[in-house]
């Protein structure tokens, strides 16, 4: 880790605005990794969710609970990234009614060659934070991920 110097003060409104800062530069960055990967966003996204749970293979309906979308919605959004090489479908050895998503690793390696630099850099960032630190930032990311999708339910079921 490299000696920072001390950090100033800041206040709620400040990390309000730089999270908001953030959150914009993430949803046009997102726009444009898509468009390179010759996806839409919401189809970039789907994606994620299939590489990240790996082996774990995810069903439709997992995708649709994580997007939140319809279950119709993402069987177009399965059409899609099938037709594009970057899932294939495989029967649910449990239910045959299900099918299970896996990703396809030539697609994986195009999005990993894309999102590597960004994410090294990210690294590079953490490590100027110490253990504890780094720790407040993922309960933080992580607490404030469960109050966003929270309040995103609330405004569905106004």
């Amino acid at each position: 880790m490299t000696a920072q110097p001390p950090r100033p003060p800041a206040t709620p409104a400040q990390a309000l605005s730089a999270m908001d800062d953030l959150i914009a530069a993430s949803l046009v960055g997102q726009q444009e990794m898509a468009q390179r990967l010759g996806l839409n966003v919401t189809d970039l996204t789907c994606f994620a969710y299939v590489i990240q749970a790996g082996e774990d293979l995810l069903t439709a309906g997992d995708l649709a609970t994580r997007v939140h979308v319809t279950t119709g919605a993402v069987t177009g959004i399965l059409n899609r990234l099938e037709r594009a090489g970057y899932v294939t479908r495989r029967p649910d050895p449990q239910d045959r009614r299900r099918v299970r998503v896996a990703a396809e690793p030539t697609a994986v390696a195009r999005v990993y060659a894309l999102y590597e630099p960004y994410y090294a850099r990210l690294g590079t960032l953490f490590a100027d934070y110490s253990a504890e630190e780094i720790a407040v930032l993922t309960d933080w990311f992580t607490r404030a991920t469960t109050l966003a999708n929270a309040y995103r339910e609330e405004l569905r079921d106004e």
